[in-house]
């Protein structure tokens, strides 16, 4: 049999005969003297295998350890293998459409998709055309995609009630063209600071602060320059706040260990 014809006979291509030769699956046949290949039956009940097995899904490497014989694995094991290659792939999307299904149950966000947890704080937020609020929802999203704890968003459900929320948004954006020693700089700094209560600073895990180096730069280099130092201003009073609290709770925690020891 020339290529074609074993090609036909066995459902491949003679593309394939001639790929499965180049990865040494199929052995070369022996050549006529007019150079043409010739195939046996044995040759084509070798591709005929080779053909189920790739059906099954194995991969052509692990098609080549089958074949090997003593030298590869046993099939079993390979099929025991591919089938659990296949399980977690299953499950993999299972998970995936049930985010889907979270996602499509509610209004999808502009910035979506995202986590549900962060869906429903987005769908939370009040309607504006503020720039900066628009920023601060990109930025969510991100956060969101670098892992962000879930108890972090509910922490900040309670800021989607609050009536300053919007009217400081405004005050930021009227910070567009202005100059970084605006003297509405330090007031507005002082007033976002403030709404980061003690529960969205617990949630706000230590290592997880505000940083003005690498991420934290690239971030501020796309605000206006007001608008950059009054987030600058803003992350160093959490950064302080973070550390009055710890200092605080250190202190507790010792007070507690001298009154143990005192009354033991």
């Amino acid at each position: 049999m020339r290529i074609g014809e074993i090609a036909a006979l066995v459902g491949v291509t003679s593309r394939a005969v001639r790929h499965y030769h180049h990865m040494g699956l199929l052995p070369e046949p022996e050549r006529l003297a007019n150079g043409y290949r010739a195939y046996s039956v044995r040759d084509a009940v070798l591709l005929a295998r080779i053909r189920r097995l790739s059906e099954l899904g194995l991969s052509l490497d692990e098609v080549r350890d089958v074949l090997a014989d003593d030298a590869g694995r046993e099939l079993a094991e390979v099929l025991a293998e591919l089938d659990e290659d296949l399980a977690r792939q299953e499950q993999e999307i299972r998970a995936r459409r049930r985010r889907l299904a979270e996602l499509t149950a509610g209004k999808l966000t502009p910035e979506g998709p995202v986590s549900p947890t962060l869906a429903r704080l987005l769908r939370a937020m009040p309607e504006t055309d503020s720039a900066m609020a628009a920023k601060d929802r990109e930025l969510l999203a991100l956060l969101d995609t670098a892992g962000a704890d879930e108890a972090f968003y509910d922490a900040l459900h309670p800021l989607m009630d609050d009536p300053d929320v919007l009217p400081l948004y405004e005050r930021l954006d009227a910070l567009a063209d202005a100059t970084p020693d605006d003297p509405r700089i330090e007031p507005l700094a002082a007033a976002l600071a403030a709404l980061v209560t003690d529960p969205l600073l617990e949630a706000m895990p230590e290592q997880d602060m505000p940083s003005l180096e690498g991420v934290g730069e690239a971030i501020l280099a796309e605000f206006a320059p007001a608008q950059a130092a009054v987030a600058r201003r803003v992350v160093e009073a959490l950064v302080e706040k973070q550390k009055q609290r710890t200092k605080k709770k250190a202190s507790e925690k010792t007070s507690e260990k001298s009154d143990g020891e005192g009354t033991g």
